[in-house]
C-alpha cells in the first residue's frame, strides 16, 4: 500500500513538472526575443520588407522559428514597437532612428533599405500656398517622430521660421492625408505612397520638395536581440539583400506587389517605386547616412525633439552596427 501511494506520488509529481515546464516554455515563446521566434515589421514605405514577407524566404529557411510580421504605419509606430519589445527588427527613417536612440530606445541600425524621396510639403489642388513662408500661422498635419515631421522642421528653418510658427496637427500619415483633402488643415507633411496617391486621386500639389531633407530608410534592431540572436539578425539582413536583388531584376513585379499590398493604383505605385525610391544602394550604414543625420541633428535639438544635444551626439556616435550588412554585402 505504501509503495502504491509512493508510486502515485511520483507520477503526480512528474505530471506537475511537465505542466510547469510547458507553462514556462509557453511564457518563453511569448517573451521578447525568445529562442524560436523572430518578429519584424513590414511597411508600405519599405518595399524590401514587402518582398521578403510575400516570398516567405525567412519562414522557409528558419525551420522551427516562428516568424511574425507586424505592420508599421510610420516610423513612430515602428519605434513604439521596438521600445515595447513587440518586434525585434523595425524599419524607420534615419532621423526617427536617431531621435529614438537619443531619447533612450536601445536600438542599433543594422542596414539601409532605401534612399527615398518619400516626403514633401503638400497642399490641396486649389490652395494658394506656393512657398513655405506662407505656412506661418497655418495648420499643418504631420506625424511627429517621422521623416515628414523632421522634413517640415527643416523646411521651416530654411524659410526663417520655427516649429512654433505653425500649428502642427499631429496625425498619423493616412489621417493627415484625409485632413488635407477635407480642408481641415492648410498643408500636410506627406509620406509616400499616400502622398503620390493623393496627387493622383485628389490633385494635391507638392509645393515644396527637397531630396536632401529626406533621410535614408534605416533597418533597426533592439540591442538585446542583437546580443542574444546575432544569427537571426544576419538572416534578416541576408533576406533584405535578396529582396534588393529581386526588385532590381523584377521592377514591374515589385510595382505590382506594392500596388496590391498598399491598395494603390499601378500608376501611383510606379511613381513611388520607380521615380522616388532608390533601392540599389549599399546596405551598410556609414558615412553617407551620418552626414544626413549630422545636418538634421541641430534641428532636433532646437525643436526639443531630443532630450539634449549631448545625448543626441552620443546616440549618433553609437547608432550604427554595420557588421551584418558588411557580411551580407561580402557574401553577395
Amino acid at each position: 500500500m505504501r509503495n502504491l501511494i509512493y508510486r502515485r506520488f511520483l507520477v503526480t509529481a512528474a505530471l506537475l513538472a511537465t505542466l510547469a515546464t510547458g507553462c514556462v516554455r509557453g511564457e518563453s515563446d511569448a517573451a521578447p526575443s525568445a529562442s524560436g521566434q523572430l518578429r519584424l515589421d513590414y511597411a508600405y514605405y519599405n518595399p524590401l520588407s514587402l518582398v521578403i514577407r510575400k516570398q516567405r524566404w525567412l519562414e522557409a529557411e528558419l525551420k522551427g522559428t516562428k516568424v511574425t510580421w507586424v505592420l508599421s504605419a510610420g516610423s513612430n509606430k515602428a519605434n513604439e514597437n521596438l521600445r515595447a519589445e513587440a518586434i525585434d527588427v523595425g524599419s524607420t527613417a534615419g532621423a526617427a532612428a536617431l531621435q529614438a536612440r537619443a531619447n533612450g530606445t536601445p536600438i542599433k541600425t543594422i542596414g539601409i533599405y532605401s534612399r527615398p524621396e518619400w516626403t514633401a510639403l503638400v497642399v490641396a489642388k486649389d490652395s494658394p500656398v506656393i512657398e513655405v513662408e506662407q505656412l506661418k500661422g497655418k495648420k499643418v498635419a504631420a506625424t511627429k517622430g517621422t521623416d515628414p515631421y523632421f522634413f517640415l522642421l527643416q523646411a521651416l528653418e530654411e524659410a526663417g521660421l520655427g516649429g512654433t510658427d505653425v500649428e502642427v496637427v499631429n496625425l498619423q500619415h493616412a489621417d493627415g492625408r484625409t485632413a488635407l483633402e477635407r480642408g481641415d488643415v492648410d498643408a500636410w507633411a506627406g509620406l509616400d505612397p499616400l502622398m503620390a496617391q493623393s496627387q493622383v486621386d485628389a490633385g494635391s500639389k507638392l509645393f515644396y520638395r527637397n531630396a536632401a531633407f529626406n533621410s535614408y530608410g534605416f533597418l533597426n534592431a533592439r540591442e538585446d536581440f542583437l546580443s542574444k540572436h546575432p544569427g537571426l539578425a544576419q538572416k534578416v539582413i541576408d533576406a533584405y539583400e535578396r529582396a534588393r536583388a529581386w526588385i532590381a531584376a523584377r521592377p514591374d513585379e515589385a510595382v505590382q506587389l506594392l500596388a496590391a499590398e498598399a491598395k494603390l493604383a499601378p500608376e501611383v505605385a510606379t511613381v513611388v517605386l520607380k521615380e522616388r525610391t532608390q533601392t540599389e544602394i549599399s546596405p551598410v550604414p556609414g558615412a553617407e547616412q551620418r552626414a544626413v543625420l549630422e545636418r538634421i541633428l541641430p534641428t532636433l535639438v532646437r525643436e526639443s525633439q531630443v532630450r539634449s544635444e549631448t545625448e543626441a551626439r552620443s546616440a549618433l556616435d553609437s547608432l550604427f552596427e554595420p557588421r551584418f550588412a558588411e557580411t551580407a554585402q561580402g557574401s553577395s
